[in-house]
């Protein structure tokens, strides 16, 4: 396996922090919470009396000589996405049709409706196979991505997950894992390279708007990653799916033979073809005992 650095961005420096030394808490806190049904609320109330509350000068300013005398936060529960506006195609019409983006806020009412729960999806969101499977927002999915350029996905690989060759017909992928590794490889159109790498926890590569790329979980254990687009919806075409779809003539003639496989005929070949997100590649699933 190749590696090209230039494509891979590390995110370890970024989580690497240190708090301020010296007074930063209140001489004396009180934390109370109240529980009552699903409205569960959390109350933290701080005291200091004639405590002054210093900071680096360096860093923050001082503040030598403040003193805080009540400081009062209520963290409301979370509460679960709505969904309600998810695939409906008259609100997604509306938002569309919204001349001014504060026209698009108030066409959605409810709060939750800017949620997206990747773990608890609106319906239609999922590609699903025998390794695994990715979770979509997309302006269907999520409406209030209209007007905003962006959309997101996540990929759950299981053990030598395998995210089959595919390509984003309206936006570049930026890949970023956070948990496992990936082995990702992308070529962005005939006479170019294919670009090699293997992605630790917090690295992150890019591929090119409509390059043909894959990303494969080469452990034993689960891979998680999450895609960014520049396009409310990057579309997606899984390629031995597309190519295998063609009539057999055209594969036929492209392959330059009459096409079989394993002595099996095209019409035959095609159900072969896993679902996405598939189970290999053959190295891994012998060194995991997977069949």
């Amino acid at each position: 396996m190749h590696s090209s650095p230039l494509f891979v961005v590390s995110f370890l420096p970024l989580l690497a922090f240190s708090l301020p030394q010296g007074g930063i808490f209140p001489a004396a806190s009180q934390i109370t919470s109240a529980v009552a049904g699903s409205n569960t609320s959390v109350t933290a109330t701080a005291t200091a009396t004639g405590t002054a509350m210093t900071t680096p000068d360096s860093t923050y300013g001082t503040t030598s000589g403040s003193s805080i005398n009540t400081a009062t936060a209520s963290i409301s529960a979370v509460v679960p996405a709505d969904t309600s506006i998810a695939n409906d195609p008259m609100i997604i019409g509306q938002l569309l049709l919204s001349a001014k983006a504060v026209d698009r806020i108030n066409l959605i009412p409810k709060d939750t409706s800017f949620k997206f729960d990747f773990k608890a999806p609106p319906a239609d969101t999922l590609s699903e196979g025998k390794g695994g499977r990715t979770v979509r927002a997309d302006r269907k999915s999520f409406p209030p991505l209209i007007g905003t350029g962006a959309s997101m996905a996540l990929g759950f690989l299981g053990p030598c997950g395998f995210n089959t060759p595919h390509t984003h017909p309206r936006s570049a992928e930026i890949n970023l894992v956070v948990q496992g590794s990936l082995e990702t490889q992308f070529t962005l159109e005939n006479g170019a390279r294919t670009i090699h790498n293997t992605l630790g926890t917090y690295q992150m590569t890019v591929f090119p708007q409509g390059a043909l790329h894959t990303e494969f979980n080469p452990n034993c254990d689960n891979a998680i990653f999450v895609a960014g687009f520049a396009n409310e919806d990057p579309g997606v075409q899984q390629t031995a799916q597309t190519y295998f779809g063609f009539d057999q003539e055209i594969v036929e003639a492209a392959t330059g033979n009459d096409f079989t496989f394993e002595g099996k005929e095209l019409a035959e070949f095609r159900k072969l073809i896993p679902a996405n997100v598939a189970l290999g590649v053959e190295r891994c699933l012998k060194k995991c005992g997977l069949n």
